[in-house]
């Protein structure tokens, strides 16, 4: 006998056809289509993430003391010309405490604001911070 006689041989068609080359290319070009929708909808989710909320972006470089219940601030601004907005700025005290907290509004005229304004406190604020800036509705 020979290795060839006594070899076991799978029983035709009990595993399906063979691939060809015809389904291997379909897959392939099923999968590339399907990898750049895929990429195409992250690129496209993450860009609308990004710019959502992003119309108004705000700072505040520089405060002031000015008495136990004031802190002056420099409010800036860069937004979209036409829109207006608010932004919110809050002061805290030595121990951690908030003492002040105010919304500014920001006008819809230009592309950039800057403006010098004065938050009331409840005690002596030692710093000032924006919290944020949103957009008008």
């Amino acid at each position: 006998m020979s290795a060839d006689t006594t070899a076991a041989r799978l029983p035709e068609g009990r595993y399906g056809r063979g691939g060809t080359r015809d389904s291997d290319r379909r897959l392939k070009v099923i999968g590339a289509v399907c990898g750049v929708l895929g990429l195409g909808l992250i690129a496209w989710l993450g860009g609308s993430y990004l710019l959502r909320e992003s119309k108004i972006n705000g700072s505040v470089p520089t405060f002031q003391v000015l008495s136990d219940s004031e802190v002056q601030l420099r409010l800036t601004v860069r937004k979209g010309d036409g829109q207006a907005g608010t932004c919110t700025v809050r002061s805290q005290a030595d121990d951690h405490a908030v003492v002040g907290v105010a919304d500014f509004p920001v006008p819809a005229a230009g592309s950039g604001y800057d403006a010098v304004v004065t938050l009331r406190t409840t005690a002596r604020g030692t710093t000032a911070e924006l919290l944020g800036c949103t957009p008008a509705k």
